[in-house]
């Protein structure tokens, strides 16, 4: 037989036992995984033993704080320009809690600055229509009410801000994105921040945290490491307008001061010197002085600052601006700047007797009066 006819058979034979082989290697992974897949089974779970302390211990504080804790949704009145019908548009979400038992409910004023109504819904699913009790613009507090029945939860516990120390531990409850009841955690990151606020004047004593706040989550709680409310979230420093770990707090101190002349009477009234005063101007006239304190502009008559005084810049006969007394201290604060007096004011109430130290032709002195009530 011819050599090429041997091997034609013989090729034929390899060839097939080639395929055989190439057909039983990869029939090896289905068969493990049909057998794997008969015998597949929940693998034993491991035991964890105990939460750690800490762990406990936050848990512990956010199910004591999560019921006092409120969602607010607002809504704005607009009129449809082709129909003239007045509609009712969702604005914006916040945060808030809950002050007392009487059903006012704490939040920041910007969170219903230009709002025609909003809902407050509580952790159990309930929600009641609130009505606006009164704001204070100059301090992003805005007090809300809303109608409880008998099944009221309870008020967040009240701590206090001027003892707080960098590097306690702070929570954050709210809504941030309409995320409800969302808990954050840092630490407090600095103390006495300022933000400006849109009357040209300045929040002061702001509490900065490093726990995460997005928008929604304004007017919401900041707690201490015992449930205590020490501050209200109320802004965020981001160029993106998400959490950057820099978020600023109303400090509770301002809050316990603010909410009750809120609730009293509607607006924070501040006390005053009765004394005329404009932050541009007053930042010109620095400059162009070179003095640091607030130029005293007019004087109200029968005012503290008339009976204890003070002098009031006036033009002179060829119309040149001639400046009067200078505020450069209240009660030994230094003041360089408007709100750095409106906020000396505000650490005390109507009917205190503050010193107020002045520059006058280029001399200190100081001179006693008593605050009266702000118009």
């Amino acid at each position: 037989m011819p050599s090429s006819d041997r091997f034609a058979p013989r090729l034929l034979a390899a060839t097939a036992a080639g395929l055989v082989l190439v057909a039983a290697w990869h029939a090896i992974p289905l068969m493990q995984i049909e057998l794997i897949a008969s015998r597949a089974e929940p693998r034993t779970v491991t035991p964890r033993g105990d939460l750690a302390a800490d762990e406990q211990a936050t848990i512990a504080l956010f199910e004591a704080a999560r019921d006092s804790v409120v969602f607010i949704a607002t809504v704005q009145r607009v009129v449809d320009p082709w129909t003239r019908n007045a509609l009712q548009v969702p604005r914006g979400t916040g945060s808030g809690f809950l002050w007392d038992r009487l059903g006012h409910v704490v939040t920041n004023h910007h969170v219903v600055a230009g709002a025609s109504g909003a809902t407050v819904r509580l952790a159990d699913g309930r929600a009641f229509a609130a009505t606006l009790v009164g704001s204070s613009p100059a301090h992003d507090l805005a007090v809300l009410r809303i109608g409880l029945g008998a099944d009221r939860p309870a008020p967040l516990p009240v701590g206090t801000s001027h003892d707080l120390r960098v590097g306690q531990k702070v929570f954050a409850i709210g809504n941030p994105f309409g995320l409800d009841w969302t808990l954050t955690t840092g630490i407090v990151s600095a103390l006495n921040r300022e933000l400006p606020t849109d009357t040209g004047g300045a929040i002061e004593g702001l509490i900065q945290t490093d726990a995460a706040i997005n928008p929604g989550n304004s007017g919401g709680p900041l707690l201490d490491s015992a449930g205590r409310l020490i501050g209200v979230n109320t802004a965020i420093f981001s160029p993106s307008g998400a959490s950057a770990g820099i978020g600023f707090a109303v400090p509770v101190d301002t809050v316990n001061r603010v909410v009750p002349q809120l609730i009293a009477t509607g607006r924070y009234v501040r006390p005053a010197l009765g004394i005329r005063v404009e932050h541009q101007l007053n930042a010109a006239l620095a400059r162009r002085y070179g003095i640091e304190g607030v130029f005293v502009l007019e004087v109200e008559r029968g005012s503290p600052a008339a009976r204890a005084g003070l002098r009031p810049a006036r033009l002179g006969g060829d119309g040149a601006f001639e400046p009067g007394d200078v505020i450069v201290a209240v009660d030994g604060r230094p003041v360089a700047r408007v709100a750095d007096l409106l906020n000396a004011l505000d650490r005390f109430s109507p009917g205190a007797e503050v010193t107020v130290t002045l520059m006058r032709d280029g001399r200190r002195m100081d001179v006693q009066l008593v605050l009266e009530a702000g118009r």
